[in-house]
């Protein structure tokens, strides 16, 4: 079937679904011939097949492949329709597509037409994505109008689910002159718009895209704030942008007020000296520990933001917000949130010790004595940003001896809840990171396993369970529990 098989029912095959996708492919083939018979036969009809849901494609499609009088003629059809066209669900695309399209003398009779009614556009749902497109194809000195309905308006724009877009376009867009007195009376609101569902996002994108002036102005805005604003569910977002766009001397700033005000968790007997350090154990740590740090691990929103300054700070400091988080560790298992970070550490720990700790899960027989100690460097989470401490991984191996596990030697009295294979077994699993040992606990088997041989880690979840790769398990674990390994 070709397009002159249709003559005479275009109009009809275009406002069917398949219709208009049979015609739209023929049309990027069709000869000139072809497609000024079925322009002329779709021209009464345009404005109709405009605002049809099948229709509006093949009238795209001719403002996308037909000639420079085609495109004339569409436009004409459109003229005093602009503002109806925009508002309405299919029409705004034919709208879009007509602005992408035509030379700037088209363009502007189209985009002249929405003078007077930009803000009514603006905050609908089709409309604003026609004055979106007016911002992206047309040069900004035409646009002036546009950039003048904002003023006085920039809080109600930004804080609007559609108007937030429209804002940030004009931010990208128009030139300095234009997005000067918009960034002004930014400003003047920008605390209320970090908390805000919408405004957030234009806050965002001034950190993210701005001069370095204004995003340094909005990272002033949030200092001494972090801890308060990485709880809120918008704020949050608006901090981990910040950390994220800032500057070294910035980002060391924002993550410092999260590390000097971070104490750490007071351990009964201990004194200052090991309070803290790499020798005070995980286990001797208290779960209400009252500090931002600890706060912000187990909170549902903040928790992210912890995860981004891991991401992106700076070697020192990186090494100095490990060391503070690592002593929570243990702790952070209960918490939903809280496991967010360990999966985080354990990804800075593979990274930084990939190589060591394949070298050790290769062994066929894990050494139960720790292994030579490593370069400071590579120590991880092991150490903090002084600390020239070495780590040392112990692995222990669990046997399986007429139907009961015994314990690995240096297995203490406590951890011995060794039953048979099909009754509560142990998983024991010993670190030792930096002279701490870290976790030991039992566990029920899974439904379906009978391992003679299982290496595991405590319950939850673990600093370096994810360190256990499903080809290093053994062959009796099962898929699920594989994926722990």
């Amino acid at each position: 079937m070709t397009l002159r098989d249709l003559t005479n029912h275009i109009v009809e095959f275009a406002q069917d679904q398949y219709g208009s996708r049979f015609i739209q492919q023929k049309l990027e083939q069709a000869s000139a011939v072809d497609k000024m018979a079925v322009f002329r036969e779709i021209l009464p009809q345009s404005y109709n097949l405009m605002v049809d849901v099948f229709g509006n494609y093949v009238i795209q499609k001719f403002f996308e492949l037909g000639t420079p009088e085609q495109k004339e003629i569409l436009v004409q059809r459109i003229k005093g329709q602009v503002l109806t066209l925009s508002l309405q669900m299919y029409g705004c695309r034919v709208i879009q597509k007509a602005i992408e399209s035509v030379p700037l003398d088209m363009q502007l009779g189209i985009v002249q037409e929405l003078d007077g009614c930009v803000l009514k556009c603006v905050k609908d749902q089709n409309g604003n994505h026609v004055v979106q497109k007016c911002i992206e194809c047309v040069p900004p000195e035409h646009l002036q109008f546009i950039v003048d309905a904002f003023k006085g308006n920039v809080h109600s724009i930004s804080t609007h689910s559609y108007g937030c877009r429209v804002i940030q376009r004009i931010l990208e867009h128009c030139n300095a002159e234009q997005t000067t007195p918009i960034l002004a009376e930014l400003h003047q609101c920008a605390e209320s718009l970090v908390k805000d569902q919408y405004g957030n996002y234009v806050i965002q994108h001034i950190l993210e895209r701005g001069r370095t002036e204004e995003k340094g102005r909005i990272i002033e805005l949030l200092r001494g704030r972090v801890a308060e604003l990485s709880v809120h569910k918008f704020a949050s977002n608006v901090v981990e942008k910040a950390v994220t766009n800032a500057s070294r001397a910035e980002r060391q700033a924002l993550i410092n007020e999260v590390l000097e005000k971070d104490v750490q968790p007071s351990v009964p007997g201990a004194t200052p000296a090991t309070v803290g350090s790499t020798a005070t154990t995980a286990a001797t740590l208290p779960d209400n520990s009252d500090s931002v740090l600890w706060r912000m691990m187990k909170d549902q929103f903040a928790n992210y933001v912890v995860q981004k300054m891991l991401d992106v700070a700076e070697q020192p400091i990186k090494k100095e917000l490990m060391s503070r988080i690592r002593p929570h560790l243990p702790s952070l298992r209960k918490y939903t949130y809280g496991k967010h970070i360990i999966n985080k550490m354990e990804k800075h720990y593979m990274k930084t010790n990939q190589v060591h700790l394949a070298m050790v899960l290769a062994s066929p027989s894990p050494p139960t004595t720790p292994p030579a100690s490593h370069d400071a460097e590579e120590d991880g989470i092991c150490g903090n940003a002084s600390s020239s401490s070495s780590m040392e991984i112990g692995l222990s191996r669990l046997s399986l001896e007429n139907g009961r596990q015994s314990p690995p030697t240096g297995v203490s009295a406590n951890s011995k809840a060794f039953a048979s294979s099909h009754s509560r077994s142990s998983q024991f699993r010993q670190a030792q990171v930096g002279g701490e040992a870290i976790g030991m606990s039992s566990s029920a088997p899974r439904s379906g396993t009978n391992s003679k041989q299982t290496i595991s880690g405590p319950s939850g979840r673990h600093v370096l369970h994810r360190a256990f790769r499903v080809d290093n398990c053994p062959p009796s674990v099962d898929n699920e529990t594989a994926g722990r390994c």
